[in-house]
């Protein structure tokens, strides 16, 4: 296999470009940066980018490299069939579980402000607060 063969081309597709492209992401924010962070030694702007843009192409084919490597593949592919295995839940039932989540935390919240309201009157009425 060739440095940039794509290893069992179609199977696991979109997990390996979804993987890729939010690796990239990460990067070419960190290029920015470093880009910005390269001002401080006043370099030209050849430079000072040029630095940055090697750095970003040289991850972007190391990436490439990573998702086609033998194990690496494999692995995308193996999450990738699971991930179609798995039965998603309905917009209806995602709503639904909201609503419950968000009136326990709203009836957790007033029940733990009762209970430290409480306690501060406990404290003030026997003088350990002030």
């Amino acid at each position: 296999m060739a440095l940039f063969d794509i290893y069992k081309r179609g199977q696991g597709k979109y997990t390996r470009i979804i993987t890729f492209l939010g690796v990239m992401l990460i990067v070419v924010v960190g290029a920015t940066l470093l880009s910005d962070e390269l001002t401080v030694f006043r370099l030209n702007p050849l430079m000072r980018y040029g630095i940055s843009t090697v750095l970003a192409v040289a991850a972007a084919g190391l990436m490439f490299w990573i998702v086609n490597r033998p194990k690496s593949a494999d692995f995308m592919i193996a999450t990738e069939g699971e991930m179609k295995k798995v039965s998603w839940s309905t917009r209806r039932e995602i709503v639904g579980s909201t609503k419950v989540v968000l009136v326990t935390t709203v009836i957790l919240a007033v029940v733990l402000f009762c209970v430290d309201y409480l306690f501060t009157l406990l404290f003030r009425g026997i003088k350990v607060l002030v």
